[in-house]
């Protein structure tokens, strides 16, 4: 016997990485407004608007999920690889707030949204790093968990400067702005030990690779908010274009993968590395025909996923049963 509502119990934290990579391309594109004009500005404004209103209709439909489907809900959490998901929640909300502070400037309903973003993504990032004090235990930090995906948590406290420095909450962004530096070179080095100890994660979040690019893209437009000098931002900027590189040599493996829901995990960093290179360009150097190449590659990989999820809303295989690998603790001694 089916459920009343099958699909809506797979609407899974996940799925908010589409407002991450929509509202991160309309970043992007306001960026571009001194290179391109009024037509970059009415990109953003729409691609601003699109972001937040699939915001509100998955907070809507998670909402709905925890009333019919809570078991649900709590599987998600209880995993030891799609936990990190949970903070693409809070970090969609930062990101429209952010939005609306870039779009239309510093107001109480921005300031609002992000004080509850940005304490409710301290607070997943504190429960996130707290399974680590479990060890190998059931619930606890799993070499096989160690994932890409685990750098979401620490991008979203790098975002908070992003809005938090024109509405005037500098102290506070820049405290929270620490916990991100911090914690991006920590789990870096986990999940390549991670790959050394146990190999590679499951074939299906081989997209989620692209995650590399977001810290230090993100890291370098956060340090430009506060005003750091230029080289660091470049530094970052370096950084965030050898994690394309990086990244890029598992395009053609990614290419013949069956379209799922994290090859979304390319378009926020995507976005990010496109808005800090515009950020640092100069009209008409050939660093500026780069910056716009890269925001030109982030717009149709941002499409393609789109056009993606359109057909499997349609097919019916996005939200359905999705293949799990069986997490096994490794054992202390052969």
């Amino acid at each position: 016997m089916t459920t009343a509502h099958p699909p809506l119990r797979h609407l899974t934290p996940a799925w908010f990485a589409i407002v991450m990579g929509l509202a991160g391309l309309a970043l992007a594109w306001h960026r571009a407004a001194p290179l391109m004009g009024d037509g970059a500005a009415a990109a953003a404004a729409v691609l601003g608007a699109l972001a937040a209103a699939c915001f509100a209709l998955l907070l809507l439909m998670a909402l709905r999920r925890w009333q019919r489907h809570r078991e649900a809900w709590l599987e998600d959490i209880r995993h030891p690889v799609r936990h990190p998901f949970v903070a693409a929640m809070p970090i969609s909300l930062l990101l429209v707030a952010t939005l609306a502070v870039a779009l239309l400037g510093p107001s109480l309903v921005a300031a609002g949204a992000w004080w509850l973003a940005s304490l409710a993504q301290l607070a997943t990032t504190a429960w996130v790093l707290s399974r680590w004090w479990r060890g190998n235990q059931a619930g606890g930090l799993q070499w096989a968990g160690l994932t890409p995906v685990m750098f979401i948590p620490v991008v979203g406290n790098v975002l908070v400067p992003l809005a938090g420095v024109p509405l005037g909450y500098e102290a506070w962004a820049a405290a929270q702005f620490g916990i991100g530096v911090l914690f991006w070179p920590v789990v870096l080095v986990l999940i390549g030990v991670r790959v050394a100890v146990q190999g590679a994660w499951p074939e299906r979040l081989r997209p989620s690779v692209f995650i590399v690019i977001a810290p230090p893209a993100v890291v370098g437009l956060g340090l430009l908010q506060f005003g750091a000098p230029a080289l660091l931002a470049w530094a970052c900027w370096g950084a965030a274009l050898f994690g394309l590189l990086w990244a890029g040599t598992q395009v053609r493996a990614i290419a013949a993968l069956p379209f799922a829901l994290p090859h979304w995990a390319m378009s926020f960093p995507l976005a990010a590395l496109a808005a800090l290179s515009l950020r640092l360009a100069t009209p008409g150097t050939p660093f500026a025909l780069l910056a716009l190449a890269l925001l030109a590659l982030a717009s149709l990989v941002v499409a393609a996923l789109m056009l993606g999820t359109v057909r499997g809303l349609r097919d019916g295989t996005l939200l359905a049963p999705e293949p799990v690998a069986v997490i096994q603790p490794v054992a202390g001694s052969a």
